[in-house]
């Protein structure tokens, strides 16, 4: 394939960013500013059965593979068209059994590894950027990621070298697994639900803002990025590579742990939305701002310790989700005597508090801590947030399933307000949920 560019698109040097991505044409909000297959992708374990391997399409009448009856496939077509990876773990998953466990990052590099051999030209993914262009940042790395860098290598090597003949050489592996990590994505659904992980070249060619023009959103394995906001001719194309409701220095400190830059975009130097999102309890008796501090350096401990609470254990057993909870409950109270509900670190632990309600299907729960959430994430999120429609719309199946009709619907036809906007008006996730409404007349 010649390298034919994005139509409406220009590759360009980003003053103080390096390369980016501008428009050369005028772009209306909502409009799909360019579309991107992935170069490669692969599903997360946890969704086999729900969506198939290939296209990632959601039903229920998917059919298992023969040989390792675990991959899940809509037709005979779309196993024929998984099979040149999927063939990569088949046998494997047989011969290993319950000792099948590579990470999702080292099932994907392995793609990858095999994908570059059998193409020899520029692919549909990189009309703009090649995949062996991406930066991997290793002059940067500390101890601890070049560990999990050798932990992945060793898992490759483990798990792949029976049926990838000559892997590349360590310091090749090295610099792979960190362009990866770099820049990689996450796919994922509606609710947000992780669904699997994929590179996308010319979407990594995006520069990123804490006030992005664009989204990105995903039409099974394809990538379509929507403009948010007006974009005119000359403007940088932005994309937001973190989540983004929380303050200025704990932005910041991800963007420069993960990506390895200082952001100075515009919300960055202002902090416009910091006093909001760490709004303070009003009390007869203001905290001191030694207190303050305290209080997020206990927020910021939490969260992580509840992070690696929900990686290690295993959440199955109910116990663990009872004691998944209790944390949330006491963080929320120790937080709240001096953080308002709408602060940010309230609401972290609100939002997690909400997922395990939802795990345990304790609908009533769920509804509870949504209904605190969505209303300060409308506050805090730019416009178009993938995060309050997804709340929007969990919401609004809670109202529903509780025989709420009345605030079911309102809620969906929130979502539906965001989502034609960053999905478009003809996704399906966005007639999916069109469909739920009109059930309920």
């Amino acid at each position: 394939m010649k390298n034919e560019g994005i139509e409406g698109m220009e590759r360009f040097l980003s003053p103080g960013s390096g390369r980016g991505l501008r428009a050369v044409r005028h772009f209306t909000e909502g409009e799909l500013v360019f579309a991107c297959p992935a170069y490669s992708y692969v599903l997360t374990v946890n969704e086999r059965g729900a969506h198939c391997e290939h296209c990632f399409s959601r039903r229920e009448d998917l059919f298992k593979c023969g040989k390792c009856k675990q991959a899940y496939y809509c037709n005979v077509d779309c196993q024929r068209g998984d099979w040149p990876m999927h063939k990569l773990e088949c046998v494997a998953m047989n011969a290993y059994g319950e000792n099948w466990c590579p990470s999702e990052t080292v099932r994907l590099v392995a793609r990858i590894i095999v994908k570059q051999r059998v193409t020899t030209e520029r692919t549909p993914s990189e009309r703009l950027l090649l995949l062996r262009e991406f930066e991997s940042h290793l002059d940067k790395m500390d101890s601890e990621k070049d560990e999990m860098n050798q932990t992945d290598i060793a898992a490759l090597h483990h798990f792949y070298s029976r049926h990838i003949s000559d892997l590349p050489d360590k310091q090749a592996l090295t610099e792979l697994f960190a362009q990866v990590n770099c820049n990689g994505f996450t796919i994922e659904d509606e609710e947000l639900s992780h669904l699997g992980s994929a590179v996308f070249p010319d979407v990594a060619l995006m520069n990123h803002s804490c006030s992005p023009n664009v989204i990105v959103t995903y039409k099974g394995t394809v990538a379509e990025v929507r403009a948010v906001q007006e974009i005119n001719p000359g403007d940088e194309i932005f994309n937001s590579y973190i989540d983004l409701l929380y303050p200025t220095e704990d932005r910041k400190e991800r963007l420069l742990d993960s990506y390895f830059f200082t952001c100075q975009c515009t919300e960055c130097t202002t902090r416009s939305k910091d006093k909001a999102k760490m709004e303070i309890r009003k009390l007869s008796s203001p905290p001191e701002p030694e207190e303050i501090r305290s209080m997020v350096h206990y927020a910021k401990n939490v969260i992580e310790e509840f992070r690696r609470a929900k990686h290690y254990k295993n959440i199955l057993f109910l116990c663990l989700n009872l004691e998944l909870l209790e944390m949330c409950e006491l963080s929320q109270e120790k937080m709240g005597a001096i953080f308002a509900d709408t602060n940010v670190y309230m609401l972290h632990m609100m939002y997690q508090a909400m997922g395990v309600c939802l795990y345990m299907q304790d609908w009533d729960g769920a509804m509870s801590y949504g209904e605190k959430i969505i209303q300060p994430y409308s506050v805090h999120y730019p416009a178009y947030s993938l995060n309050v429609a997804s709340m929007y719309l969990k919401l609004g199946r809670l109202y529903l399933g509780l025989e709420k009709k009345a605030q079911g619907v309102k809620a969906l036809k929130k979502a539906i307000a965001i989502m034609e906007v960053a999905h478009g008006k003809d996704h399906n996730y966005v007639a999916e949920v069109k469909r739920e409404i009109e059930e309920q007349k």
